[in-house]
């Protein structure tokens, strides 16, 4: 006696069920608003970031003689 094949089905990420939800509630207009406004947050870290990496490389080079 044989068993039964075993179908493998992916199970959706987190990411995918929120997207999911997210586009049974909101409207195209209001998604897209919002991954733009998050787009801008996760811009604005990475500009901070290269800021305080500037600051320390200049905190770190003697300044120059005249």
């Amino acid at each position: 006696m044989q068993a039964a094949p075993v179908r493998a089905t992916a199970i959706p990420s987190f990411t995918d069920a929120l997207r999911a939800v997210e586009s049974l509630l909101m409207g195209s207009g209001q998604r897209t608003a919002r991954r733009n406004a998050w787009t801008s947050v996760l811009e604005d870290r990475r500009r901070a970031k290269d800021r305080v990496d500037a600051e320390r490389v200049l905190e770190r080079t003697p300044a120059p003689r005249l």
